[in-house]
C-alpha cells in the first residue's frame, strides 16, 4: 500500500495530535454556537470524503474492518484515474476555503490531518507519477491474503469475494498496460516482476490450499476458474514486464529534493530541509553508536563491538522452536511492563503470533498487523513471522533468524 489511510481514518476518528500550536479553550455563547456549526459542516465534509476514498480503494476498506467493501477492487482505468484526481483536489479546495478559525480544538487538528492527507494522495499522483511510474502498484493488486488469513466471515463468503476480484485481473492488468510509462525505473520493475511471479504462485499454491476445505462444488468451479484467470494474468503481467519494459528500463528512480521536501511537508507535516534531516540523522547514528559501543564493552570487554553482535546474532531460536520462543518473550515483555508499572495493559486478550502465509515479497522478520472488524467477534491482534521452514541455502535460512532472541 502506499500513502496510509491512518491519517485520515486518525482525523474521523476525532484523535487529534499533540504538541502542535493550541486553539483557545474558552468561548462565548455565540462563539459556541458558530464553532459547533462550523464542526458539523466539517464533519460532514471529511464522512462525505473518505466515503469516497474508500469506494475507490475498496481493498483499503476491506483491511480496516468495513465490509461493505468486500469482493471489491479499484478501476485503474484512466477515466477513473482522472475522476479519482479531480475529486482529490476538489476537497482539497473545500478545505483550503475552510475558516480553521471557527474550528473546535479538535477538529481543528482533524482538519489538518485530512488536509495533509488528500494532498499527500495529489502528490502521489501528479509528482511522483503513482500509477504511470511503478509497476509494482500493479504488480501487488490481487493481494487476496486478507480474506484467508482472517476469519471475518464464513470461508464460502470470503470465497465469494476472492472470485470477484480474480474476475476483474483481466482488466486490471490492461490497464497497467495502458497507464504505465514506456519507460520506468529499473529498481521498480525487477521488483514488480518479483511480486507478480510471487502472487501468481501464491494464488495457485497458498490460495488455493486455504480454500480446499470449502464444501461446494459449484463455489470450487467458479474458484477454479477465477484463479487461473488471475495467476494467467499476473504471469502475463511479469511477461510484459521482462519482455517490454526491462530493456527500455532506466536508472533514475530518485524522486528529487523538491520532491522529499514535498513528501515529509504531505506524509509527516515537516518542514525541514533535506539537510536538517541529514544532520538529525547522523547525529542519531553516531548517538546510537556511541551507546551500542558501552553496551558492548558491558557484555564482553575483550572483543570489539561488532564482534560482540556478531555473537549475539548466533543465539536465536531453531526453525522449529521458533514460534514458542516468540509467544514467551511476547509474554515477558508483557509482564515487564506490568512489574514496573511502566503502563497499564488494557486487555487480558494475548497476541496470536502465527506464521506468515507465503506472500510475493520476502516477508521482514517480524511483521505486526491489526486485524480487521470482524461481523461477529472481536478479532485477537496478532503478529506473524516467517515460515519456519524456508527453502533456499542454509546461511539464507538462518539469516532470518538473526532478528530473534530468546529469554
Amino acid at each position: 500500500m502506499k500513502t496510509p489511510i491512518l491519517p485520515i481514518v486518525i482525523a474521523l476518528l476525532g484523535t487529534f495530535l499533540n504538541g502542535c500550536d493550541q486553539k483557545p479553550a474558552t468561548q462565548s455563547n455565540e462563539g459556541q454556537t458558530t464553532t459547533a456549526r462550523s464542526d458539523s459542516s466539517f464533519a460532514r465534509l471529511a464522512d462525505e470524503f473518505l466515503a469516497g476514498y474508500l469506494a475507490w480503494r475498496p481493498q483499503t476498506g476491506t483491511y480496516l474492518g468495513l465490509h461493505q467493501y468486500d469482493g471489491k477492487v479499484t478501476d485503474f482505468g484512466k477515466t477513473s484515474l482522472e475522476a479519482e484526481l479531480t475529486r482529490l483536489k476538489k476537497y482539497d479546495r473545500q478545505l483550503a476555503a475552510t475558516d480553521t478559525t471557527a474550528l473546535g480544538v479538535q477538529e481543528f487538528y482533524d482538519y489538518r490531518l485530512l488536509q495533509s492527507a488528500i494532498r499527500a494522495e495529489i502528490f502521489e499522483f501528479e509528482n511522483l507519477g503513482y500509477y504511470s511510474r511503478n509497476p509494482m502498484n500493479y504488480a501487488g493488486v490481487l493481494d487476496l491474503n486478507i480474506y484467508v488469513q482472517r476469519d471475518f466471515a464464513p470461508l464460502a463468503e470470503r470465497m465469494r469475494s476472492i472470485i470477484a476480484i480474480e474476475e476483474r485481473a483481466p482488466d486490471l492488468f490492461a490497464a497497467a498496460r495502458e497507464n504505465l510509462a514506456d519507460s520506468l525505473a529499473r529498481p521498480y520493475v525487477e521488483t514488480a516482476i518479483q511480486i507478480a511471479r510471487g502472487s501468481a504462485d501464491f494464488l495457485g499454491k497458498e490460495l488455493a490450499g486455504a480454500l480446499r476445505g470449502v464444501k461446494d462444488d459449484s463455489l470450487q468451479a467458479a474458484f477454479a476458474v477465477s484463479n487461473q484467470k488471475a495467476i494467467t494474468e499476473l504471469n502475463g503481467f511479469a511477461t510484459y514486464l521482462e519482455k517490454e519494459k526491462l530493456p527500455k528500463a532506466h536508472a533514475r528512480y530518485a524522486i528529487g529534493r523538491e520532491n522529499y521536501q514535498k513528501m515529509l511537508l504531505y506524509n509527516e507535516m515537516l518542514t525541514l530541509s533535506p539537510e536538517q534531516v541529514l544532520e538529525m540523522g547522523l547525529a542519531e547514528l553516531k548517538r546510537e553508536q556511541t551507546r551500542f559501543a558501552e553496551v558492548a564493552r558491558k557484555i564482553d570487554p575483550s572483543l570489539e563491538a561488532v564482534d560482540v553482535f556478531d555473537a549475539l546474532k548466533k543465539e536465536h531460536p531453531t526453525a522449529e522452536n521458533l514460534l514458542p520462543e516468540a509467544r514467551k518473550n511476547l509474554e515477558a515483555i508483557r509482564q515487564f511492563l506490568i512489574d514496573k508499572q511502566i503502563l497499564t495493559i488494557p486487555s487480558e486478550v494475548r497476541v496470536n503470533v502465527q506464521e506468515t502465509p507465503s506472500t510475493p515479497a520476502p516477508p521482514a522478520p517480524l511483521q505486526w498487523t491489526r486485524p480487521a472488524r470482524s461481523r461477529k467477534r472481536r478479532p485477537r491482534p496478532f503478529t506473524t513471522l516467517p515460515p519456519s521452514k524456508r527453502t533456499g541455502p542454509p546461511s539464507r535460512r538462518k539469516s532470518g533468524f538473526h532478528n530473534s532472541a530468546t529469554t
